[in-house]
């Protein structure tokens, strides 16, 4: 069962969780110490951690949040698509669902947003898992390089066949043929008179990128006193030199890495993402 849950996030944006199982029959089922929150990455949706939220919550509350500007939530005009707004939607959603305290668990964009809010809020966090996610700059050329990406698609797309074909295979960003990545973009595509296009706004993707790929992060990390395990993807965007570089700054960082997936760690590899995840889960969410 899929239970839609409105929240409204900051400023009165009203946002869509979903929580993917039936409510705990008893508050013994319940979590002792709170919740799982997942937060997809840019251009994502709650719907691409289905698998992941399923068998979460076989043992635990697990809702994830279609954040402002994607899925079903709201996709204000003038935004704002700040990190603040996009890290005060999380608080409010912890503190409205009732998840807190609770392990935040974010790809990409949703990762940075994890533990920002972990840094500023760790009453709200027991645990933080971040999955594929750079806290280094990236700079101007990748904001450049995303402006032409977004130029460079087929839209509208005849068929959902066509979104497939084109982001596991056409795509020139695709290094051979990926047919989870096709699938992870049918997902984010809807229909419309002339044919299919994407739930989001590509303007409005580009205007909350610009919020964080010219600053760094690691300051934030450092602030972050919750156990927190980064993951990437053996062929994802986080290398491994710099991904153990923020566990070391990290006061209680792990470690864990995903084999033959790439940066859609948990959509390339569900199996492999849960075996890296589930013995950190397990740990910070049944020890009081």
């Amino acid at each position: 069962m899929v239970r839609r849950i409105d929240v409204t996030g900051a400023g009165g944006v009203s946002l869509a969780a979903w929580e993917y199982a039936d409510p705990p029959k008893s508050r013994e089922a319940e979590s002792p110490s709170g919740g799982v929150l997942l937060l997809h990455g840019l251009m994502g949706r709650a719907s691409h951690w289905a698998p992941a939220a399923r068998w979460l919550a076989e043992r635990h509350r697990a809702v994830a949040l279609d954040q402002r500007g994607h899925g079903q939530s709201d996709k204000p005009p003038e935004g704002p698509y700040t990190r603040e707004a996009y890290v005060e939607d999380a608080e409010a959603a912890l503190e409205r669902l009732g998840l807190a305290p609770a392990v935040l668990i974010g790809h990409s964009m949703g990762a940075l947003t994890a533990w920002q809010l972990a840094a500023r809020r760790p009453d709200l966090v027991r645990g933080v898992v971040i999955c594929d996610m750079r806290a280094s700059a990236l700079g101007a050329a990748s904001q450049r390089d995303w402006e032409a990406w977004f130029k460079s698609w087929p839209v509208p797309f005849a068929t959902l066949a066509d979104v497939r074909k084109w982001f596991g295979e056409d795509d020139p960003w695709v290094e051979r043929p990926n047919p989870s990545r096709g699938a992870y973009f049918a997902e984010v595509m809807a229909e419309g008179p002339d044919g299919w296009r994407p739930v989001f706004d590509p303007a409005q993707m580009l205007k909350s990128r610009e919020t964080w790929v010219y600053d760094a992060h690691w300051e934030e990390l450092v602030q972050v006193r919750c156990p927190a395990l980064v993951v990437r993807g053996i062929d994802g965007e986080l290398g491994r030199a710099e991904a153990q570089e923020m566990v070391r700054v990290l006061p209680r960082g792990a470690y864990a890495e995903v084999p033959d997936a790439g940066h859609l760690v948990h959509y390339d590899q569900p199996e492999g993402w849960r075996e890296a995840i589930e013995p950190f889960l397990d740990a910070v969410l049944t020890n009081p």
